[in-house]
């Protein structure tokens, strides 16, 4: 009798409908097999599919802190060592928060070491699970409950920290970013992340219902048009080098504001304000064109 194939992320969760990030891991999960052990953070991922005592999980799977996650992947990847167990993989996953910020001290130290892990940051570019606060992942302009819009202010005023180049930085020899909004490409990169010897790194755009002020069946959509806006593309380093991109040479880019005005996040932005988040896209078609 053919038995269905097992579903490593069954559909019993609680994330919101629509939820972007959960249309990221299910593309995420198809890339991996059985052999295959997950570190997760605290964030939403964590806590929209573990709800106790029930787990949504179809893989071996240990919930961390939000900082530790990396942490814990190295000492599982030490007992895999010790076991002499070169066949199962381990894989990390973490939101932007427990990525850019609370975690970075010990992700660094994992890359330093050259473990051989996967680690994919959900990026939903705010502390989605507590409360949708600004992290190190909020692009400019951006309304949270720390950095409100209002009549003095737009929101935020910081630049997203480049965590992509912090990687590359570290000499990874696989580094890439994707969004929920391409479901193939992150399956892919899963699979020719886990082909590398060593450490690896995948970010992944995830748009959150709530902290967007979307519509639940515009995560999808709003992924793609980060993409074809040039804010978020689809990137791909080996050994350093930009190896695939979403911008090439007949790519044209749709306007920021066709993705900025259909966010309630980015209800407050002034004409001044969109024409610097354009220029923020058309240092990305210079930079990232192949």
């Amino acid at each position: 009798m053919n038995r269905p194939p097992k579903k490593f992320l069954s559909p019993g969760h609680n994330a919101c409908a629509g939820c972007g990030q959960l249309v990221a891991v299910q593309a995420v999960m198809r890339g991996l097999d059985e052999d295959t052990i997950i570190a997760n953070a605290t964030g939403c991922l964590e806590v929209t599919t573990t709800a106790y005592p029930q787990s949504a999980w179809g893989l071996p799977w240990i919930h961390s802190l939000f900082e530790n996650a990396a942490s814990v992947a190295s000492g599982i990847k030490a007992a895999l060592k010790q076991k002499k167990d070169g066949k199962t993989k381990v894989l990390v996953q973490g939101g932007d928060g427990g990525t850019y910020d609370i975690g970075l001290g010990l992700i660094s130290g994992m890359w330093e070491r050259g473990e051989n892990i996967l680690y994919v940051c959900y990026d939903t570019e705010a502390y989605s699970n507590t409360g949708i606060q600004a992290s190190g992942a909020t692009p400019y302009g951006a309304s949270t409950t720390t950095t409100p819009k209002g009549s003095e202010s737009i929101g935020s005023t910081q630049a997203k920290k480049d965590m992509l180049a912090i990687a590359l930085a570290h000499g990874l020899k696989y580094a890439a970013q994707s969004t929920a909004g391409y479901p193939d490409d992150i399956t892919n990169k899963v699979k020719r992340a886990l082909d590398v010897d060593g450490p690896s790194y995948l970010q992944i755009l995830s748009p959150c219902i709530p902290g967007w002020q979307i519509n639940n069946d515009e995560a999808v959509f709003m992924g793609k048009l980060a993409v074809e806006t040039a804010l978020y593309p689809l990137l791909e380093y080996k050994d350093g080098i930009l190896n695939a991109s979403s911008i090439t040479g007949s790519f044209r880019a749709k306007p920021v504001a066709e993705y900025l005005k259909k966010q309630g996040r980015f209800k407050n932005l002034s004409e001044e304000d969109l024409k610097h988040i354009q220029s923020l896209a058309d240092a990305n078609l210079k930079r990232y064109r192949l």
